[in-house]
């Protein structure tokens, strides 16, 4: 749903839940206009900075953003593509649901009612040739297999995983099997 405010147009990503007494709603404003541009804008300390501008230089493997909800995971895949998008670079993600626009880049999402679950569109836009694909989230066993198997094959693949940490990663990982 969007949203106008200030000027500009706010997406409000709504969820609800039914509870003893009522309803419980949550909502998320996502302002466009607040997205980061590249990698510079989250922050990050020099060293960090070379570190992530050389992993995802890499032009293949995985590169796997852990946070808690809200810590600015998505934030900071957002920032890697729109410093990694230039022309000749084909850049696909697949989100639930997608958050930001992002211009020259192919962005999928799910819908599993229609069978486009976070594996089927995975298996899909690996057919599209990508050199980059970003994975909103990988939520289970079948979507980590894909996507780490995507990045032992040539391609870039970044994603987020709801952990705490490094090790709480692997962890997560490990337990989808």
């Amino acid at each position: 749903m969007a949203l106008e405010h200030a000027g500009g147009s706010l997406r409000v990503r709504v969820s609800t839940l039914p509870v003893e007494g009522g309803e419980k709603i949550v909502m998320r404003l996502l302002d466009p206009r607040q997205a980061p541009r590249d990698l510079n804008a989250l922050g990050l300390s020099g060293r960090d900075l070379k570190l992530v501008r050389r992993l995802t230089a890499a032009g293949q493997g995985v590169v796997l953003v852990a946070g808690p909800t809200g810590s600015g995971k998505s934030t900071s895949l957002f920032a890697a593509l729109a410093e990694l998008n230039h022309e000749g670079l084909n850049i696909v993600t697949l989100e639930d649901p997608v958050e930001y626009g992002l211009d020259g880049i192919s962005q999928v999402q799910v819908n599993p009612l229609a069978g486009l679950t976070f594996p089927a569109a995975l298996r899909s836009i690996l057919r599209q040739d990508p050199d980059i694909v970003m994975v909103g989230e990988i939520r289970d066993r079948e979507t980590a297999e894909i996507a780490m198997g995507a990045a032992v094959t040539g391609h870039l693949v970044l994603s987020t995983i709801h952990a705490m940490d490094a090790p709480g990663a692997v962890t997560r990982l490990l337990h989808m099997g």
